[in-house]
C-alpha cells in the first residue's frame, strides 16, 4: 500500500491527538493564556530587535508597559526567522530586568585572595573598572610604532563581548573601545 505524505501528516496528526486527550491534557490553560497575553499586550509599545545570541540575526517584537518588558516573541515580518525562535531566542524574556527572579541585582565582589564575596555599590565598582582601565591604557598605550608611523593603540587590554547584547549596544560598546585605542576586539556569539 503506497501512503502518501499528506495522509501520513494527517494520520499522525490523529493518533497524536487522540493520545494526547487520552493521557488527560488539556489546551484550556494554554488558550486562557494565550488570552490574557493577547489583552496584556493590547496597550503595551511594541518595539522590534534583533536577537543578540548568535550571528543569524532573528528578529523579535518586544512589547513594553510601564517601563517593563511585559512579552517578548518571534517577529513574523521579520525575513530570517519568520516568527519561530531557536532555545535560546525563546529565553529572551528572562533577559529583561525584574523578569527573572534568579538574576542577581546587587554587585558581588571577592577580593583577591579572599574566600567571600561582598556586596559592593555600582558606584563603587564602576569606580575600581574605571581607575584598572586607565592604569593599563596608560602603561601600555602607544602612539607610535616602530616605523615611525602613528597608531595610538594599547595591546594591554582586550575584550571579549556578550552574547547577551543587541546589535546597538554592540556598535556603542564597539565605538568605545576603539576610542580607548583596543586592537583585541572580539565577539563570543556563537551558535
Amino acid at each position: 500500500m503506497l501512503v502518501t505524505r499528506r495522509e501520513f501528516l494527517k494520520t499522525s496528526a490523529f493518533t497524536a491527538g487522540v493520545a494526547i486527550t487520552g493521557m488527560g491534557f488539556a489546551l484550556g490553560p494554554v488558550e486562557a493564556h494565550a488570552e490574557q497575553l493577547r489583552k496584556n499586550i493590547e496597550g503595551a509599545t511594541r518595539t522590534t530587535t534583533i536577537c543578540p545570541y548568535c550571528g543569524v540575526g532573528c528578529g523579535f517584537v518586544v512589547h513594553a508597559s510601564g517601563g517593563k518588558v511585559i512579552n517578548i516573541e518571534g517577529d513574523a515580518d521579520h525575513p530570517i526567522n519568520e516568527g519561530t525562535a531557536c532555545s535560546k531566542g525563546s529565553a529572551l524574556y528572562q533577559m529583561a530586568g525584574g523578569n527573572n527572579v534568579n538574576r542577581l541585582t546587587k554587585v558581588r565582589y571577592r577580593a583577591a585572595g579572599a574566600t567571600e564575596w561582598e556586596e559592593k555599590s555600582w558606584e563603587w565598582v564602576i569606580g575600581q573598572i574605571a581607575a584598572k582601565i586607565k592604569a593599563t591604557r596608560d602603561e601600555t598605550f602607544t602612539e607610535t610604532n616602530e616605523a615611525g608611523k602613528t597608531v595610538n593603540r594599547t595591546l594591554g587590554i582586550g575584550s571579549l563581548g556578550s552574547a547577551a547584547m543587541d546589535n546597538e549596544e554592540c556598535w556603542l560598546y564597539q565605538k568605545f573601545l576603539r576610542a580607548l585605542g583596543l586592537v583585541y576586539v572580539e565577539h563570543q556569539a556563537r551558535n
